[in-house]
């Protein structure tokens, strides 16, 4: 019989399911260093987890087999191109298990900001079906399912600063910085990732490609011992299209930022302040009708720690 935290699982028509926190992250560096020969783009970036977060309920379906998703927010598909429905679908695969898994998804990250959402909500489902069920992958099989998943997934399943190479996909855990207060802000669109690589992509001559890889093969591009550097190589595409990012950038470091990017190929916009005072002060710089979150960064041990909300 299934095990969940020492304690049988049972299907006695009751749903058993555990509430589980899907957290967004910000990149704190992103490099394209030009097209692969499978026509992904080969990046070094640096993740890092934050309290922002959507939150799931999972729940075991004692009969069926279907996998159920529902969302609050009506922009988020609840079929098959969910990305959390995609994660049950590959976990039942690869586990054999036949029975049904609803998933309740109560959505607080952006979509199309950059923020990671989908991917999160993936890397949770995942997660959370291990903890019903008590069985487990080991880590590596568990990073190649989510890395079939996307590029984002595997990231959620380390946590905290993350560096990510390959196309973002293969992740190694990096010492953690202190957790500093996180002001993002979301300008209320979203911006496609694949059609952003495409259009930068196409601004990357063969010999810039050539320069990047065989500079990031001789020195290293990851200094972050401190917040720094922070860059993004997708800021002047985005700030020439909204250049109300790119002033909303300047205004946050006036107000005192130890740094201030784009994450992801956007739209959302990140600062890290040392005080409430500077972030409070920031937050007036906000044009009328976007959405503002006061975050903070979250290290590796406090991202398992916050992970699982409760079993009910």
């Amino acid at each position: 019989m299934p095990v969940a935290q020492g304690r049988p699982l049972g299907f006695d028509g009751v749903r058993r399911s555990v509430r589980i926190r899907a957290f967004a992250k910000i990149n704190l560096y992103l490099k394209v260093l030009g097209r692969r020969p499978d026509n992904y783009h080969e990046l070094r970036t640096v993740y890092q987890t934050v309290t922002l977060a959507d939150r799931l309920e999972i729940q075991l379906i004692p009969r069926g087999q279907a996998i159920e998703v529902e969302c609050d927010d009506p922009q988020i598909p609840n079929g098959p191109e969910n990305l959390a429905y995609q994660a049950a679908l590959a976990w039942r695969h690869a586990r054999g298990y036949r029975r049904g898994v609803h998933i309740s998804i109560t959505k607080k990250i952006p979509a199309g900001g950059g923020l990671g959402g989908g991917s999160s909500d993936a890397a949770a489902t995942l997660l959370g079906l291990e903890r019903l069920t008590g069985d487990r992958l080991g880590l590596n099989v568990r990073l190649r399912m989510a890395a079939r998943l996307g590029s984002d997934v595997p990231l959620f399943l380390l946590g905290g600063r993350v560096l990510g190479c390959g196309r973002g996909e293969e992740v190694y855990p990096m010492s953690d910085l202190p957790s500093s207060r996180c002001l993002i802000v979301f300008p209320g669109f979203g911006i496609s990732s694949s059609a952003a690589f495409k259009e930068l992509g196409a601004r990357l001559t063969k010999s810039q490609r050539r320069s990047k890889i065989a500079v990031f093969g001789t020195r290293p591009l990851f200094p972050l011992m401190e917040w720094g550097p922070a860059e993004n190589d997708f800021e002047p595409l985005v700030f020439a299209k909204w250049p109300e990012l790119a002033r909303l950038k300047r205004r946050f470091i006036q107000a005192g930022a130890e740094t201030a990017l784009l994450t992801g190929s956007g739209s959302a916009l990140y600062a890290v302040f040392d005080s409430a005072e500077q972030l409070a002060r920031a937050r007036q710089y906000v044009p009328a009708g976007w959405k503002v979150f006061s975050s903070r960064t979250l290290p590796r041990a406090e991202y398992w720690h916050r992970l699982v909300e409760e079993e009910p």
